[in-house]
């Protein structure tokens, strides 16, 4: 027995009771239909002459049906006489390669069968102008020698800075498209002046680049489309903010809280920029932002299979296990560390050789006052918290709350035999 076998034997894992929770859950039943309806009705699509040429930025985020939007986006422009195409908008993701960001792209389902579209996936940029602190801006140079660039994001609270704009349509059009040297550019003073420089770079890039329109979406809780729009790019600075207060009046969260230790279960790009959404979990890498979980404790099992070994956000947790860390491939998360300046998020936290390990590290060193007791919670990812796994302690805590509801006797977290 090694010393952290013996170190760890007695320590108690909470048997564990599974609870649904209740959000808001309105949304769009039909979402190809809504997005051709809401691009039909917009005025910027009547610049699109025939034959020209429209390119479509698609994102490296979870964004709910991202695939269907695309499509539906590809078949309106065409239906105008545009000749559309896909470009990757998502700054050092994909290991800052064309081909890796065309890979992500394929696994969000945006495939060139499926969209009815190419895909021109190149790290190459134009500098389109500089803020008056010096910072240069930089757009991708096959959607700046398009005659129209449509964005399409999803319109949420950032992970890292607070602003009137936060995850979006402009942030998209200035480091999305900026690639990986206009997301390092952007990055260059911090999160601490984010807030102020998206709108500021957005302004140049649209006014210097043939920025048609936005097609941005605002998720429910349980990550699916509640509402669908298309912002002209002259309206971005205007609609945005009051588009982002309603996602956030969406956003879901774990409504026990505080906890001893939470427990995640997968991360990846795919699931967050940061990994594991820290509006969901609290971890968050920088002092600009808050909110989310407050845990003593935060446990990380593996990495999800789309992140491709990106470990961003694994920094962010206490401990995690030796799946996860022979999952890592260094490189893609140290390029968005490098790019975002902000490091803390690639660490490596302690690591445990098994799943049981980790629990137990974490019971052990949260600190509660009785470690039968621990205030447990366990989420699959920080996508999907409709359903999740509570300690005994928080029995009484759940059945009193209104949105919350337990569907299972408490069963052993780690069952043996």
């Amino acid at each position: 027995m090694s010393i952290i076998d013996e170190l760890l034997e007695t320590i108690p894992v909470p048997k564990m009771m599974k609870v649904r929770q209740y959000f808001d859950d309105k949304e769009i039943a039909d979402v190809a239909g809504e997005t051709a309806r809401v691009l039909q009705q917009s005025e910027a699509l009547k610049k699109v002459k025939q034959g020209q040429t429209v390119a479509i930025a698609a994102g490296s985020r979870g964004v709910a049906d991202l695939h269907i939007l695309v499509r539906e986006t590809v078949r309106v422009i065409r239906a105008a006489g545009g000749e559309p195409f896909i470009v990757p908008a998502m700054g050092s993701h994909g290991g800052a390669t064309g081909p890796g960001q065309k890979e992500v792209l394929e696994d969000l389902g945006v495939t060139e069968s499926f969209v009815e579209a190419p895909i021109r996936a190149s790290m190459e940029v134009v500098h389109v102008g500089d803020l008056p602190n010096g910072l240069p801006i930089y757009t991708d140079k096959n959607a700046f020698e398009a005659d129209h660039i449509i964005v399409v994001n999803r319109i949420k609270p950032h992970t890292a800075f607070r602003g009137k704009v936060e995850s979006g349509l402009m942030k998209m059009v200035t480091i999305g498209l900026g690639k990986q040297k206009g997301a390092e550019a952007a990055h260059l003073y911090g999160f601490k002046h984010m807030a102020e420089h998206v709108p500021e770079m957005c302004k140049i890039v649209c006014r210097e680049s043939p920025i048609l329109l936005g097609l941005g979406t605002i998720e429910n809780a349980y990550d699916r489309p509640a509402k669908i729009v298309a912002v002209p790019a002259g309206r971005f600075e205007e609609e945005e903010p009051e588009l982002l207060l309603e996602a956030k009046a969406l956003m879901p969260g774990i409504l026990v809280n505080p906890m001893d230790v939470l427990i995640v279960d997968e991360i990846g790009k795919d699931i967050s920029g940061d990994g594991m959404d820290p509006n969901i979990t609290g971890t968050f890498a920088t002092p600009y932002a808050e909110g989310g979980a407050d845990a003593s404790k935060v446990v990380v099992l593996r990495l999800t299979e789309k992140t491709h070994g990106n470990a961003n956000g694994i920094g962010m947790a206490h401990i995690t296990t030796k799946q996860a860390f022979d999952q890592i491939e260094w490189h893609k998360g140290y390029a968005n560390a490098l790019t975002s300046t902000v490091i803390d998020v690639v660490k490596v936290p302690m690591v445990m050789d098994t799943p049981e390990l980790a629990v137990k590290a974490a019971v052990k060193t949260c600190n509660a006052l009785d470690m039968k007791k621990v205030r447990a919670v366990r989420i699959k990812n920080t996508l999907d918290i409709k359903d999740i796994y509570v300690s005994e302690a928080l029995a009484e805590e759940v059945n009193d709350h209104p949105q919350m509801e337990i569907l299972s006797d408490p069963e052993p977290m780690f069952p043996t035999g």
